[in-house]
């Protein structure tokens, strides 16, 4: 079955269906960036033209802009929804297969500390005793 449905709205839909309410706010939101960046990249690119070059070349795109971590979870985002539209018959073959995953060099990271509430939460859940 071949449909002309765009990569970003089957992947929108597939979001909605299998992630909402499934995983934790945190992770959904960053499947919902996903897909923001698949509007920015590729608005017009078809779900039924999606081939291992066109899958490449939207990867390479967003590695231009993100680090190689980014870039990664990008891929797995899209690579879960790509996997359920195979099995639907939507596609014929995996295009994410042999993915190279790129990025740009990581910059300077601040460096993370808790603040007092999370580190009093850590303390009040910790098991101190002998």
């Amino acid at each position: 079955m071949i449909t002309r449905v765009t990569l970003h709205r089957y992947f929108h839909d597939w979001m909605e269906l299998y992630k909402e309410g499934a995983v934790r706010d945190v992770t959904y939101r960053k499947y919902k960036m996903t897909h923001q960046q698949l509007l920015k990249i590729c608005p017009k690119l078809k779900l039924c033209d999606l081939n291992r070059l066109s899958y490449q070349k939207l990867l390479n795109d967003y590695a231009l802009t993100h680090e190689r971590q980014t870039v990664m979870d990008f891929h797995r985002h899209l690579q879960s929804s790509i996997v359920d539209a195979l099995e639907e018959g939507l596609l014929e073959k995996d295009p994410t297969r042999k993915a190279v995953i790129k990025g740009k060099e990581p910059g300077n990271h601040k460096t993370k500390y808790l603040n007092q509430r999370e580190l009093q939460a850590l303390l009040d859940n910790l098991k101190l005793e002998k």
